[in-house]
């Protein structure tokens, strides 16, 4: 009922009707008042009429015949309930019927001329009621009219918007010469720099990226080749975090040019959410040693996705490492409920600027030394974008977040277990 009373559509056809409304009620006045002055004003005239010719013949003592509807009493012939009314024109209900009476005297007495308005009673109901029946009909046309009127301006916006949503290539309506005209080629123009941006930044982040990929399989052989000689545990150890950040660095890397290429997804074969989220689990683990944190894995309803399985772990992998990075006591659950992904943790929260920036808003850069997480957040943000799936943020009862992202149901050919 609401989105019924939210529609422009609706709402032309109301306040056109209303305006009819109004302009039969400011007419329905005046029509009320001429009539009744028009009533008032012949019936006055016939009675003074009938007076006037009346009353010398009834002091003539001739005649006086009167037509139907009208009667002329003197002295005693007057009916006792029209006795003592004062001097002139007046109306009065006599055993259910209205009279219109006209009191007067003159040397021979008191005098009444009376008019039964039964007539006059029966022509104003069939004016009224002719009326009505016109204000009736005038407000249904008004009505219909209204909604002819709406749906010729609302249904080339709404073809316009259809159009905007569908990403269709030529926008309706800029043929036109009309607002609406003007309103489309607007959009058309806005439409197209957007494109173009995006184009620029896809090829531009394509480009980065497989720039990127050369040096980074350098460094990973590099980083091999030293792990490979052995040597002293400390240029061991170097090597081995060399190796990781060059691995995770391609990782990101190979993530980018993927959004950047952006494949078809109904083309994609479906990634198993639960072995890629155990996966994630367990490649992280490592990173909780000597911490007093429990990493828990919730593998109770497992569904599969359409996507690049290297977005699929990123999506899911950036969440866990971040939790286990930050997270320095209580424990960190991952489990998957209903086409979600749900990471829960008990680590001190994300700073103001990282929320802003994962809503979407402009903030501050952080200070913290948390603000790693915000290019990791921003990632898995994108990539949710691009698969349709929603994150939503919350926070933790007793402190840390909870990051829930929930995926379309494009197919769901895994069944749950």
């Amino acid at each position: 009922m609401a989105r019924a009373m939210e529609s422009l559509k609706r709402r032309v056809a109301i306040g056109y009707t209303l305006y009819a409304l109004g302009f039969a009620l400011f007419f329905t006045a005046i029509v009320a008042l001429a009539v009744e002055g028009i009533e008032s004003h012949l019936v006055d005239s016939r009675l003074r009429d009938v007076e006037v010719w009346a009353a010398p013949r009834s002091l003539a003592g001739l005649p006086v015949e009167m037509p139907a509807g009208l009667s002329f009493h003197r002295g005693a012939d007057i009916p006792r309930s029209l006795r003592g009314l004062a001097a002139g024109l007046q109306e009065k209900k006599v055993d259910g019927v209205s009279l219109h009476i006209l009191a007067g005297s003159d040397t021979h007495g008191d005098y009444v001329v009376v008019d039964h308005t039964s007539d006059y009673e029966k022509v104003e109901l069939l004016v009224y009621s002719m009326f009505a029946v016109s204000v009736v009909g005038f407000l249904a046309f008004s009505w219909f009219l209204g909604g002819y009127m709406a749906r010729r301006l609302v249904t080339p916006v709404e073809e316009l918007a259809a159009a905007i949503r569908g990403n269709a290539t030529a926008l309706p309506l800029q043929e036109r010469r009309d607002e609406l005209g003007m309103l489309a080629r607007a959009f058309a123009a806005h439409t197209d720099e957007l494109r173009a941006v995006l184009e620029r930044e896809r090829f531009f982040t394509g480009d980065v990226s497989h720039e990127l990929r050369s040096p980074l399989t350098v460094i990973m052989g590099a980083a091999e080749v030293l792990m490979a000689n052995g040597g002293s545990p400390a240029t061991l150890a170097a090597a081995e975090r060399i190796y990781r950040a060059a691995q995770e660095a391609a990782g990101c890397v190979n993530v980018l040019l993927l959004l950047a290429r952006a494949p078809d997804l109904a083309q994609m074969d479906e990634v198993d959410m639960d072995s890629v989220a155990r996966r994630e689990v367990d490649t992280y683990r490592p990173l909780l040693a000597n911490r007093a944190v429990r990493l828990r894995y919730e593998g109770d309803a497992p569904f599969g996705v359409r996507a690049p399985r290297e977005l699929c772990v990123a999506v899911v992998g950036n969440l866990v490492r971040n939790a286990c990075q930050y997270t320095q006591h209580g424990d960190i659950v991952v489990r998957l409920a209903d086409r979600r992904v749900i990471v829960e943790d008990s680590g001190p929260g994300l700073p103001a600027a990282v929320r802003a920036a994962l809503a979407g808003q402009a903030a501050a850069p952080p200070s913290s030394a948390s603000a790693g997480t915000g290019l990791g957040l921003a990632l898995v943000r994108r990539i949710c974008c691009y698969l349709g799936a929603t994150l939503e943020l919350q926070d933790r009862p007793g402190g840390g977040s909870i990051f829930t992202i929930e995926f379309p149901k494009f197919n769901d050919s895994l069944t749950q277990t």
